[in-house]
């Protein structure tokens, strides 16, 4: 088997999207909260954490509910393509009533923009589970690494799209003192990149015909599936497979509390340690995030010869230790240096192997039917994970000291590991090799 490439980077164009308009909102509604309706912290903060207790709910409904839902053109597809749809409509009324806020400030336009703001998280939560489960409904399970390792670089090249927009568009010499920002043009330049990626998606993935396809091949491999019929439709897993589940389940919510802790609060831990600026810290958590984007590829053929588990496993000692280092270098030096700069970019190594496996390790663990459900599972876990982790550490940091950031985050990801070797099931089956062979790619 080999994967089909085009088709996968088609297929991410949802997550593409996505992850364009997260971007998006993590940047820009903070500060129309702030500057506009003048929100304090709290307030705002609230706010912001409102998408993720949205998703703790959201994710698992609808991604059960596409599931079980059958039309002409997939399971998927309505709800990626109603979601869509409706999140381009929302977000661009956000900016419209910002500026007539800003005009006139009022009562109304301020509780209009609350509401269109929850409308909008809730359209979102609609289809991200749905999209992501599209990619395993079209991909045989021992091709999964390497498809979720596309899905992540698409993801990633959304979020990379929306920041080259925001820098031309919004450069510092047109905002530096500027009373109001009218963010109008960038929702609308936003929105049409997801518009259009959905549409190609529709236009080219065959949702019905692709996952069809893909159901024959698994019934030609019963040893691929974990999951068992009860006789009524849906799934029942063995013990021992849902015994590994609830430990996969565990240690996804665990590395998720250590590594969102680094990445919430490494800006203000830079200020208060050594005295730095955001430039130094916003260098090394792109530094990251390059890292990673370099490694997701590499991650995805390198699980497809040693496994997900081992890769995983490697991830989590990796980047338990930069977390550790970390601590020793910014209680070293006063200033970032390049050494900094090597850390963080094996930590988005780190998080690639990490995060390109264990999606595909959970749905590995069930049959086609319950891909949506499962992929909720997912994202209920790193959602309550990233709900938690910020008020935990910044309540640690401000009771012990802002150094117990990095040993937090390191002793979070080591439990992970710890947990994770109780995983037995969701790997995908390696085959060995000879001769030649063994250096060739598993999958051609």
């Amino acid at each position: 088997m080999k994967l089909n490439y085009r088709r996968t980077f088609l297929v991410g164009l949802a997550f593409l999207s996505i992850c364009a308009f997260w971007q998006m909102y993590d940047n820009v509604v903070p500060l129309i909260l702030t500057n506009t309706f003048h929100l304090n912290e709290t307030y705002s903060g609230a706010i912001m954490a409102a998408d993720n207790i949205l998703a703790l709910f959201l994710l698992p409904l609808f991604g059960s509910l596409s599931d079980r839902h059958t039309t002409k053109i997939g399971k998927r597809m309505p709800f990626i393509l109603f979601g869509t749809a409706v999140a381009v409509v929302l977000m661009n009324i956000l900016p419209l009533l910002d500026n007539a806020f800003f005009k006139a400030p009022s009562l109304g336009a301020e509780i209009g923009f609350i509401v269109t703001l929850g409308l909008l998280l809730i359209a979102m939560g609609t289809y991200r589970s749905p999209a992501v489960a599209l990619m395993p409904d079209v991909t045989p399970k021992p091709l999964r690494s390497k498809a979720n390792a596309v899905i992540n670089l698409m993801g990633a090249v959304g979020g990379i799209l929306y920041l080259g927009i925001a820098a031309v568009l919004y450069p510092n010499s047109k905002t530096a003192g500027v009373e109001h920002v009218n963010y109008q043009i960038l929702f609308v330049v936003v929105s049409a990149i997801m518009a259009v990626s959905v549409i190609v998606l529709f236009l080219t993935i065959r949702e019905p015909k692709l996952t069809q396809e893909n159901r024959e091949l698994e019934a030609k491999h019963p040893e691929w599936n974990l999951a068992e019929d009860d006789g009524s439709g849906g799934e029942k897993l063995p013990p021992e497979v849902r015994r590994s589940l609830g430990f996969l389940l565990a240690s996804i919510a665990l590395w998720f509390i250590g590594y969102n802790a680094v990445t919430t609060w490494f800006t203000t831990y830079v200020s208060v340690v050594m005295g730095q600026g955001l430039g130094g810290a916003s260098t090394c958590l792109l530094i990251a995030t390059a890292g990673a984007i370099l490694s997701y590829i590499p991650i995805g053929d390198l699980a497809s010869r040693i496994g997900r588990k081992k890769t995983i496993l490697f991830g989590t000692v990796l980047l338990s230790a930069m977390f550790a280092l970390g601590f020793v270098l910014t209680s070293m030096f006063s200033q970032i240096n390049v050494i900094m700069f090597i850390c963080f970019a094996l930590v988005g190594v780190a998080w690639a192997a990490i995060n390109v496996n264990s999606l595909p390790m959970v749905v590995e663990m069930c049959k086609g039917s319950d891909v949506g459900k499962f992929t909720g599972y997912y994202y209920t876990a790193s959602m309550a994970a990233q709900i938690v982790t910020p008020i935990l550490a910044g309540t640690l940091m401000r009771m012990i000291s802002y150094k117990v950031l990095f040993i937090y985050a390191a002793v979070f990801v080591l439990l992970s590991m710890l947990t994770m070797t109780q995983v037995r099931h969701g790997d995908q089956k390696v085959a060995g090799k000879k001769g030649l062979a063994a250096f060739e790619d598993m999958d051609d």
